[in-house]
Protein backbone atom coordinates (compact mmCIF):
# COMPACT_ATOMS: atom_id res chain seq x y z
CA UNK A 1 0.00 0.00 0.00
CA UNK A 2 1.53 3.23 -1.06
CA UNK A 3 1.25 6.64 0.80
CA UNK A 4 -1.46 7.95 -1.11
CA UNK A 5 -3.63 5.26 0.02
CA UNK A 6 -2.26 5.15 3.57
CA UNK A 7 -3.06 9.19 3.65
CA UNK A 8 -7.10 8.00 2.34
CA UNK A 9 -7.40 5.44 5.26
CA UNK A 10 -6.67 8.11 7.90
CA UNK A 11 -8.53 10.90 5.92
CA UNK A 12 -11.59 8.77 6.22
CA UNK A 13 -11.03 7.55 9.92
CA UNK A 14 -10.91 11.61 10.80
CA UNK A 15 -14.33 12.09 8.88
CA UNK A 16 -15.69 9.28 10.39
CA UNK A 17 -14.48 10.37 14.09
CA UNK A 18 -15.44 13.62 13.69
CA UNK A 19 -18.76 13.04 12.32
CA UNK A 20 -19.61 10.51 15.02
CA UNK A 21 -18.71 13.15 17.84
CA UNK A 22 -20.90 15.59 16.90
CA UNK A 23 -23.34 15.72 20.04
CA UNK A 24 -27.09 17.54 19.60
CA UNK A 25 -28.10 20.48 21.33
CA UNK A 26 -29.74 20.39 24.19
CA UNK A 27 -31.31 23.48 26.44
CA UNK A 28 -29.62 23.73 29.36
CA UNK A 29 -31.28 25.99 32.50
CA UNK A 30 -29.12 28.07 35.72
CA UNK A 31 -30.31 28.11 38.81
CA UNK A 32 -31.25 31.73 40.20
CA UNK A 33 -30.37 32.77 43.62
CA UNK A 34 -30.89 36.26 43.38
CA UNK A 35 -34.15 36.71 43.86
CA UNK A 36 -34.10 35.51 47.81
CA UNK A 37 -34.86 38.81 49.97
CA UNK A 38 -31.62 40.30 51.51
CA UNK A 39 -33.32 40.56 54.74
CA UNK A 40 -36.60 39.07 56.38
CA UNK A 41 -37.60 42.18 58.33
CA UNK A 42 -36.06 45.73 58.57
CA UNK A 43 -33.19 44.70 60.61
CA UNK A 44 -29.95 43.37 59.22
CA UNK A 45 -28.50 41.92 62.23
CA UNK A 46 -25.96 38.51 60.80
CA UNK A 47 -26.18 37.17 64.43
CA UNK A 48 -28.13 33.97 63.85
CA UNK A 49 -29.33 30.61 65.95
CA UNK A 50 -28.76 28.32 63.75
CA UNK A 51 -25.07 28.95 64.58
CA UNK A 52 -25.86 27.11 68.72
CA UNK A 53 -25.40 23.53 68.79
CA UNK A 54 -28.27 21.60 70.25
CA UNK A 55 -26.40 21.40 73.25
CA UNK A 56 -26.49 24.86 74.25
CA UNK A 57 -30.03 25.53 72.57
CA UNK A 58 -31.75 22.99 74.90
CA UNK A 59 -30.95 22.89 78.61
CA UNK A 60 -33.56 20.76 79.98
CA UNK A 61 -31.27 17.61 80.88
CA UNK A 62 -33.97 15.17 80.37
CA UNK A 63 -34.52 16.59 76.52
CA UNK A 64 -30.47 16.85 75.97
CA UNK A 65 -30.02 13.30 77.18
CA UNK A 66 -33.06 11.67 74.90
CA UNK A 67 -31.71 13.52 71.66
CA UNK A 68 -28.31 12.34 72.53
CA UNK A 69 -29.18 8.88 73.29
CA UNK A 70 -31.07 8.93 69.79
CA UNK A 71 -27.99 10.54 67.92
CA UNK A 72 -26.59 7.05 68.39
CA UNK A 73 -29.56 4.14 68.30
CA UNK A 74 -32.08 5.56 65.83
CA UNK A 75 -32.04 3.20 63.02
CA UNK A 76 -32.99 5.70 59.86
CA UNK A 77 -29.55 7.79 61.12
CA UNK A 78 -27.67 4.36 61.29
CA UNK A 79 -29.08 3.77 57.63
CA UNK A 80 -28.05 7.03 56.23
CA UNK A 81 -24.52 6.53 57.09
CA UNK A 82 -24.39 3.52 55.43
CA UNK A 83 -25.19 5.16 52.76
CA UNK A 84 -22.78 7.69 53.30
CA UNK A 85 -20.30 4.62 53.17
CA UNK A 86 -21.66 3.61 49.98
CA UNK A 87 -21.48 6.94 48.58
CA UNK A 88 -17.79 6.95 49.85
CA UNK A 89 -17.04 3.50 47.83
CA UNK A 90 -18.70 4.65 44.03
CA UNK A 91 -15.86 7.71 44.82
CA UNK A 92 -12.96 4.94 44.79
CA UNK A 93 -14.41 2.99 42.10
CA UNK A 94 -14.71 5.95 39.73
CA UNK A 95 -11.33 6.74 40.80
CA UNK A 96 -10.34 3.14 39.45
CA UNK A 97 -11.87 3.64 36.19
CA UNK A 98 -9.69 6.39 35.04
CA UNK A 99 -6.22 4.76 36.58
CA UNK A 100 -4.84 2.17 34.49
CA UNK A 101 -5.66 -1.71 34.99
CA UNK A 102 -2.88 -3.59 35.89
CA UNK A 103 -3.05 -7.50 36.91
CA UNK A 104 -0.75 -10.36 36.61
CA UNK A 105 -1.74 -14.03 35.12
CA UNK A 106 -0.06 -17.52 34.58
CA UNK A 107 -1.25 -20.54 32.27
CA UNK A 108 -0.57 -24.32 31.51
CA UNK A 109 -1.81 -25.98 28.85
CA UNK A 110 -1.34 -28.35 25.94
CA UNK A 111 -2.09 -28.69 21.95
CA UNK A 112 -2.42 -31.32 19.77
CA UNK A 113 -2.81 -30.39 16.48
CA UNK A 114 -4.69 -32.53 13.75
CA UNK A 115 -2.05 -34.44 11.16
CA UNK A 116 -4.04 -33.25 8.10
CA UNK A 117 -3.96 -29.80 9.21
CA UNK A 118 -2.53 -26.84 7.47
CA UNK A 119 -0.60 -26.63 10.85
CA UNK A 120 0.57 -30.59 11.56
CA UNK A 121 1.27 -30.96 7.72
CA UNK A 122 3.36 -27.95 7.62
CA UNK A 123 5.64 -29.11 10.68
CA UNK A 124 5.52 -32.85 9.50
CA UNK A 125 7.14 -31.23 6.08
CA UNK A 126 9.77 -29.49 7.67
CA UNK A 127 13.45 -31.13 8.22
CA UNK A 128 14.13 -30.42 11.66
CA UNK A 129 17.26 -33.00 12.77
CA UNK A 130 16.13 -35.87 14.52
CA UNK A 131 15.75 -35.34 18.68
CA UNK A 132 14.67 -31.96 17.73
CA UNK A 133 11.22 -31.98 16.98
CA UNK A 134 8.21 -30.20 17.92
CA UNK A 135 6.85 -32.03 20.82
CA UNK A 136 3.43 -33.74 20.08
CA UNK A 137 1.26 -32.61 21.53
CA UNK A 138 2.55 -29.52 22.45
CA UNK A 139 3.02 -28.13 26.54
CA UNK A 140 2.34 -24.65 27.07
CA UNK A 141 3.36 -22.14 29.63
CA UNK A 142 3.71 -18.86 30.51
CA UNK A 143 2.93 -16.07 33.22
CA UNK A 144 2.98 -12.12 32.94
CA UNK A 145 1.72 -8.92 33.76
CA UNK A 146 -0.91 -6.75 31.29
CA UNK A 147 -2.27 -3.38 31.65
CA UNK A 148 -5.37 -1.05 29.97
CA UNK A 149 -5.50 2.04 30.12
CA UNK A 150 -8.07 4.15 28.98
CA UNK A 151 -6.76 7.32 28.40
CA UNK A 152 -9.25 9.85 29.36
CA UNK A 153 -9.16 12.64 26.81
CA UNK A 154 -12.23 14.36 27.47
CA UNK A 155 -12.14 14.46 31.36
CA UNK A 156 -15.53 11.77 31.25
CA UNK A 157 -14.11 9.70 33.48
CA UNK A 158 -12.61 12.82 35.79
CA UNK A 159 -15.44 13.79 35.82
CA UNK A 160 -17.37 10.98 36.72
CA UNK A 161 -15.04 10.77 39.66
CA UNK A 162 -15.84 14.32 40.62
CA UNK A 163 -19.82 13.95 40.21
CA UNK A 164 -19.47 10.75 42.51
CA UNK A 165 -17.70 12.78 45.02
CA UNK A 166 -20.28 15.84 45.26
CA UNK A 167 -22.93 13.16 45.67
CA UNK A 168 -20.88 12.01 48.15
CA UNK A 169 -20.40 15.21 50.22
CA UNK A 170 -24.26 15.43 49.05
CA UNK A 171 -25.20 12.60 51.44
CA UNK A 172 -23.51 14.24 54.24
CA UNK A 173 -25.49 17.03 54.01
CA UNK A 174 -28.51 14.68 53.67
CA UNK A 175 -27.18 13.23 56.91
CA UNK A 176 -27.11 16.78 58.48
CA UNK A 177 -30.56 17.12 57.71
CA UNK A 178 -31.85 14.42 59.10
CA UNK A 179 -29.86 14.81 61.92
CA UNK A 180 -31.83 18.70 62.36
CA UNK A 181 -34.95 16.95 61.75
CA UNK A 182 -34.45 13.97 64.16
CA UNK A 183 -33.32 16.57 67.18
CA UNK A 184 -36.89 19.22 66.36
CA UNK A 185 -38.87 16.07 66.14
CA UNK A 186 -37.44 14.33 69.26
CA UNK A 187 -38.21 17.89 71.26
CA UNK A 188 -41.62 18.80 69.87
CA UNK A 189 -42.53 15.28 71.14
CA UNK A 190 -41.07 15.93 74.56
CA UNK A 191 -43.01 19.61 75.19
CA UNK A 192 -46.54 17.95 73.89
CA UNK A 193 -45.36 14.96 76.52
CA UNK A 194 -45.16 17.70 79.22
CA UNK A 195 -48.48 19.19 78.05
CA UNK A 196 -49.96 16.45 78.13
CA UNK A 197 -48.87 15.83 81.85
CA UNK A 198 -49.79 18.89 82.50
CA UNK A 199 -53.32 18.97 81.24
CA UNK A 200 -53.95 15.73 82.90
CA UNK A 201 -52.79 17.61 86.45
CA UNK A 202 -55.54 20.26 85.63
CA UNK A 203 -58.02 17.52 84.62
CA UNK A 204 -57.84 15.84 87.80
CA UNK A 205 -57.79 18.96 89.62
CA UNK A 206 -61.33 19.99 87.83
CA UNK A 207 -62.70 16.30 88.91
CA UNK A 208 -62.19 17.17 92.64
CA UNK A 209 -63.73 20.41 91.97
CA UNK A 210 -66.94 18.95 90.13
CA UNK A 211 -67.19 16.55 92.85
CA UNK A 212 -67.18 18.70 95.50
CA UNK A 213 -69.71 21.07 93.17
CA UNK A 214 -71.88 17.89 92.75
CA UNK A 215 -72.20 17.24 96.62
CA UNK A 216 -73.26 19.98 96.94
CA UNK A 217 -76.07 20.29 94.75
CA UNK A 218 -77.38 16.42 95.94
CA UNK A 219 -77.43 18.74 99.67
CA UNK A 220 -79.50 21.04 98.08
CA UNK A 221 -81.88 18.77 95.95
CA UNK A 222 -81.79 17.21 99.91
CA UNK A 223 -83.10 20.17 101.04
CA UNK A 224 -85.82 21.10 98.29
CA UNK A 225 -83.12 23.72 96.76
CA UNK A 226 -82.98 22.32 93.24
CA UNK A 227 -84.72 19.22 91.27
CA UNK A 228 -83.21 16.05 90.25
CA UNK A 229 -82.70 17.28 86.91
CA UNK A 230 -79.57 19.51 88.42
CA UNK A 231 -78.22 16.92 90.00
CA UNK A 232 -78.03 14.40 86.88
CA UNK A 233 -76.19 17.32 85.25
CA UNK A 234 -73.51 17.41 87.66
CA UNK A 235 -73.09 13.94 87.53
CA UNK A 236 -72.81 14.19 83.59
CA UNK A 237 -70.43 16.53 84.07
CA UNK A 238 -68.34 14.79 86.54
CA UNK A 239 -68.71 11.14 84.00
CA UNK A 240 -67.91 13.23 81.28
CA UNK A 241 -64.92 14.98 82.55
CA UNK A 242 -63.45 11.64 83.95
CA UNK A 243 -63.96 10.11 80.68
CA UNK A 244 -61.26 12.82 78.81
CA UNK A 245 -58.48 11.47 81.12
CA UNK A 246 -58.30 8.14 79.63
CA UNK A 247 -58.11 9.92 76.28
CA UNK A 248 -55.01 12.09 77.56
CA UNK A 249 -53.76 9.08 79.20
CA UNK A 250 -53.40 6.94 76.01
CA UNK A 251 -51.98 10.26 74.29
CA UNK A 252 -49.14 10.46 77.02
CA UNK A 253 -48.45 6.53 75.87
CA UNK A 254 -48.41 6.88 72.07
CA UNK A 255 -46.34 10.31 72.36
CA UNK A 256 -44.23 8.27 74.67
CA UNK A 257 -43.49 5.65 72.33
CA UNK A 258 -43.09 7.72 69.28
CA UNK A 259 -39.58 9.03 71.34
CA UNK A 260 -38.93 5.61 72.49
CA UNK A 261 -38.83 4.88 68.36
CA UNK A 262 -37.19 8.02 67.71
CA UNK A 263 -34.18 6.97 70.70
CA UNK A 264 -34.10 3.49 69.19
CA UNK A 265 -35.25 1.36 72.39
CA UNK A 266 -38.66 -0.55 73.21
CA UNK A 267 -41.57 1.30 75.23
CA UNK A 268 -40.62 2.35 78.62
CA UNK A 269 -41.59 5.33 80.70
CA UNK A 270 -39.59 8.96 78.87
CA UNK A 271 -38.21 10.57 82.41
CA UNK A 272 -39.44 14.40 82.37
CA UNK A 273 -40.08 17.25 84.70
CA UNK A 274 -43.51 18.24 83.95
CA UNK A 275 -43.88 20.64 87.19
CA UNK A 276 -42.12 23.61 85.41
CA UNK A 277 -43.90 23.40 81.95
CA UNK A 278 -45.43 26.31 82.43
CA UNK A 279 -42.28 28.58 83.75
CA UNK A 280 -41.16 27.88 80.69
CA UNK A 281 -39.81 30.61 77.78
CA UNK A 282 -39.33 30.21 74.77
CA UNK A 283 -35.45 31.18 73.56
CA UNK A 284 -34.55 34.41 71.95
CA UNK A 285 -34.38 33.48 68.25
CA UNK A 286 -32.26 35.60 66.32
CA UNK A 287 -32.78 34.80 62.16
CA UNK A 288 -29.39 36.39 60.93
CA UNK A 289 -30.56 37.09 57.29
CA UNK A 290 -31.64 34.56 54.14
CA UNK A 291 -28.24 34.30 52.79
CA UNK A 292 -27.13 32.50 55.81
CA UNK A 293 -29.83 29.65 54.50
CA UNK A 294 -27.41 28.74 51.33
CA UNK A 295 -24.46 27.78 54.64
CA UNK A 296 -26.62 26.69 57.33
CA UNK A 297 -29.33 25.03 55.79
CA UNK A 298 -28.47 20.96 55.28
CA UNK A 299 -31.17 20.27 52.87
CA UNK A 300 -30.07 23.57 50.60
CA UNK A 301 -26.33 22.45 50.93
CA UNK A 302 -27.61 18.80 49.57
CA UNK A 303 -29.35 19.98 46.76
CA UNK A 304 -26.55 22.76 45.70
CA UNK A 305 -24.32 20.00 45.54
CA UNK A 306 -26.67 17.57 43.29
CA UNK A 307 -26.91 19.94 41.21
CA UNK A 308 -23.22 20.48 40.54
CA UNK A 309 -22.80 16.64 40.25
CA UNK A 310 -26.12 16.73 37.75
CA UNK A 311 -24.09 19.21 35.79
CA UNK A 312 -20.57 17.18 35.48
CA UNK A 313 -23.13 14.34 34.72
CA UNK A 314 -24.16 16.24 31.53
CA UNK A 315 -20.59 16.44 30.72
CA UNK A 316 -19.88 12.87 30.76
CA UNK A 317 -22.88 11.82 28.85
CA UNK A 318 -21.90 14.50 26.39
CA UNK A 319 -18.95 12.71 26.22
CA UNK A 320 -19.81 9.60 25.23
CA UNK A 321 -20.09 11.03 21.87
CA UNK A 322 -16.45 11.55 21.63
CA UNK A 323 -13.69 8.88 20.20
CA UNK A 324 -11.98 6.65 23.34
CA UNK A 325 -8.56 6.36 23.10
CA UNK A 326 -7.39 2.49 24.83
CA UNK A 327 -3.84 1.40 25.27
CA UNK A 328 -2.92 -2.04 25.91
CA UNK A 329 0.37 -3.59 26.59
CA UNK A 330 1.72 -6.93 28.30
CA UNK A 331 4.99 -8.34 29.26
CA UNK A 332 5.75 -12.21 29.79
CA UNK A 333 7.06 -15.27 29.79
CA UNK A 334 6.34 -18.38 27.23
CA UNK A 335 7.35 -21.96 26.84
CA UNK A 336 6.60 -25.42 25.99
CA UNK A 337 9.23 -26.55 28.40
CA UNK A 338 9.02 -25.03 32.03
CA UNK A 339 12.81 -25.19 32.25
CA UNK A 340 12.96 -22.61 28.98
CA UNK A 341 10.14 -20.49 31.11
CA UNK A 342 13.16 -18.06 32.04
CA UNK A 343 14.81 -18.12 29.15
CA UNK A 344 15.17 -14.77 27.58
CA UNK A 345 15.59 -13.30 25.13
CA UNK A 346 13.51 -16.76 23.40
CA UNK A 347 10.87 -17.11 25.86
CA UNK A 348 10.04 -13.38 26.21
CA UNK A 349 6.99 -11.79 25.16
CA UNK A 350 5.34 -8.54 25.19
CA UNK A 351 2.83 -6.50 23.42
CA UNK A 352 1.53 -2.91 23.19
CA UNK A 353 -1.52 -2.00 21.30
CA UNK A 354 -3.74 1.48 21.10
CA UNK A 355 -7.35 1.62 20.07
CA UNK A 356 -9.67 4.15 19.15
CA UNK A 357 -13.16 3.93 18.77
CA UNK A 358 -16.26 6.45 18.54
CA UNK A 359 -20.22 5.66 18.56
CA UNK A 360 -21.24 5.44 14.36
CA UNK A 361 -24.26 3.79 13.32
CA UNK A 362 -26.75 3.20 16.20
CA UNK A 363 -26.12 5.90 18.95
CA UNK A 364 -29.85 6.63 20.10
CA UNK A 365 -28.82 5.21 23.30
CA UNK A 366 -26.42 7.70 24.04
CA UNK A 367 -28.25 10.69 22.84
CA UNK A 368 -31.43 9.11 25.47
CA UNK A 369 -28.65 9.09 28.63
CA UNK A 370 -27.35 12.44 27.35
CA UNK A 371 -31.08 13.65 27.37
CA UNK A 372 -32.11 12.04 30.61
CA UNK A 373 -28.67 13.59 32.12
CA UNK A 374 -29.40 17.35 30.94
CA UNK A 375 -33.20 17.01 31.96
CA UNK A 376 -32.07 15.78 35.22
CA UNK A 377 -29.89 18.94 35.39
CA UNK A 378 -32.86 20.75 35.02
CA UNK A 379 -34.43 18.96 37.95
CA UNK A 380 -31.70 19.80 40.33
CA UNK A 381 -32.19 23.57 39.20
CA UNK A 382 -35.54 23.40 39.77
CA UNK A 383 -34.77 21.48 43.11
CA UNK A 384 -32.56 23.52 44.47
CA UNK A 385 -35.04 26.65 43.91
CA UNK A 386 -37.35 25.10 45.22
CA UNK A 387 -35.66 23.91 48.53
CA UNK A 388 -34.59 27.82 49.13
CA UNK A 389 -37.80 29.37 48.93
CA UNK A 390 -38.95 25.99 51.37
CA UNK A 391 -36.36 27.39 53.74
CA UNK A 392 -37.10 31.29 53.48
CA UNK A 393 -41.40 30.81 53.99
CA UNK A 394 -39.91 28.38 56.87
CA UNK A 395 -38.28 30.99 58.98
CA UNK A 396 -40.83 33.48 58.35
CA UNK A 397 -43.94 31.52 59.37
CA UNK A 398 -42.06 30.53 62.18
CA UNK A 399 -40.89 33.76 63.33
CA UNK A 400 -44.32 35.01 62.79
CA UNK A 401 -45.34 32.24 65.10
CA UNK A 402 -43.64 32.68 67.76
CA UNK A 403 -44.89 36.98 68.09
CA UNK A 404 -47.91 35.64 67.61
CA UNK A 405 -48.31 32.77 70.07
CA UNK A 406 -46.38 35.30 72.73
CA UNK A 407 -49.52 37.74 72.24
CA UNK A 408 -51.58 34.87 72.22
CA UNK A 409 -50.50 33.26 75.49
CA UNK A 410 -50.52 36.86 77.53
CA UNK A 411 -54.33 36.79 76.61
CA UNK A 412 -54.92 33.38 77.42
CA UNK A 413 -53.44 33.58 80.44
CA UNK A 414 -55.62 37.07 81.26
CA UNK A 415 -58.95 34.78 80.24
CA UNK A 416 -57.95 31.88 82.65
CA UNK A 417 -57.79 33.82 85.70
CA UNK A 418 -61.02 35.33 85.14
CA UNK A 419 -62.90 32.36 84.27
CA UNK A 420 -61.10 30.82 87.44
CA UNK A 421 -62.50 34.33 89.74
CA UNK A 422 -65.70 33.35 87.85
CA UNK A 423 -66.02 29.56 89.26
CA UNK A 424 -65.93 30.87 92.73
CA UNK A 425 -68.50 33.68 91.92
CA UNK A 426 -71.00 31.55 90.69
CA UNK A 427 -70.79 28.97 93.19
CA UNK A 428 -71.01 31.35 95.88
CA UNK A 429 -74.37 33.31 93.69
CA UNK A 430 -75.72 29.31 93.46
CA UNK A 431 -75.30 28.56 97.19
CA UNK A 432 -77.41 32.13 98.21
CA UNK A 433 -79.93 30.85 95.15
CA UNK A 434 -78.66 34.00 92.84
CA UNK A 435 -77.46 32.05 90.26
CA UNK A 436 -78.75 28.76 88.11
CA UNK A 437 -77.06 26.02 88.16
CA UNK A 438 -76.70 25.96 84.81
CA UNK A 439 -73.87 28.85 85.14
CA UNK A 440 -72.36 27.12 87.40
CA UNK A 441 -71.98 24.21 84.90
CA UNK A 442 -70.98 26.45 81.83
CA UNK A 443 -68.67 28.35 84.09
CA UNK A 444 -66.60 24.82 84.90
CA UNK A 445 -66.31 23.93 81.48
CA UNK A 446 -64.94 27.48 80.24
CA UNK A 447 -62.91 27.35 82.90
CA UNK A 448 -61.24 23.52 82.23
CA UNK A 449 -60.91 24.46 78.25
CA UNK A 450 -59.45 27.59 78.64
CA UNK A 451 -56.41 26.31 80.88
CA UNK A 452 -56.43 23.16 77.90
CA UNK A 453 -56.08 25.89 75.87
CA UNK A 454 -53.11 27.93 77.91
CA UNK A 455 -51.01 24.88 78.03
CA UNK A 456 -52.03 23.98 74.20
CA UNK A 457 -50.61 27.62 73.52
CA UNK A 458 -47.60 27.16 75.71
CA UNK A 459 -46.64 23.77 73.68
CA UNK A 460 -47.41 25.45 70.50
CA UNK A 461 -44.84 28.14 71.34
CA UNK A 462 -41.94 25.80 72.54
CA UNK A 463 -42.90 23.89 68.83
CA UNK A 464 -42.38 27.32 67.74
CA UNK A 465 -39.25 27.94 68.92
CA UNK A 466 -37.81 24.43 67.75
CA UNK A 467 -39.15 25.42 64.57
CA UNK A 468 -37.79 28.32 63.94
CA UNK A 469 -34.41 26.42 64.83
CA UNK A 470 -34.91 23.79 62.65
CA UNK A 471 -35.62 26.15 59.70
CA UNK A 472 -32.53 28.04 60.16
CA UNK A 473 -30.55 25.29 59.68
CA UNK A 474 -29.79 24.97 63.29
CA UNK A 475 -28.92 21.49 65.13
CA UNK A 476 -26.71 19.38 62.85
CA UNK A 477 -23.34 21.29 63.78
CA UNK A 478 -20.79 19.38 66.21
Amino acid sequence: MDNRKIYQCIGVACFVIGFSACAPSIVSKTENVDVVPEQYNDAQDTTNTAGLVWKEFFSDPYLTALIDTALYNNQELNITLQEIEIARNEVRAKKGEYLPSVGIGAGAGVDKVGRYTSKGSSEATTDIKPGKETPDPLPDYGFGAYATWEVDIWRKLRNAKKSAYTRYISSIDGKNFLVTSLIAEIANSYYELLALDNQLAILQQNIELQNNAYEMVKLQKQASRVTELAVRRFEAQVLDTKSIQYGIQQSIIETENRINYLVGRYPQRVERDHVSFGELVPNTIAAGIPSQLLENRPDVRQAEMQLIASKLDVKVAKAQFYPSLTIRAGVGFQAFNPAYLLTTPESLIYSLAGDITAPLINRNAIKAAYYSANARQIQAVFNYERTILNAYVEVVNEMSSISNLASTYDLKEQQVQTLNESIDISNFLFKSARADYMEVLLTQREALESRFELIETKKKQMNAMVNVYRALGGGWKE
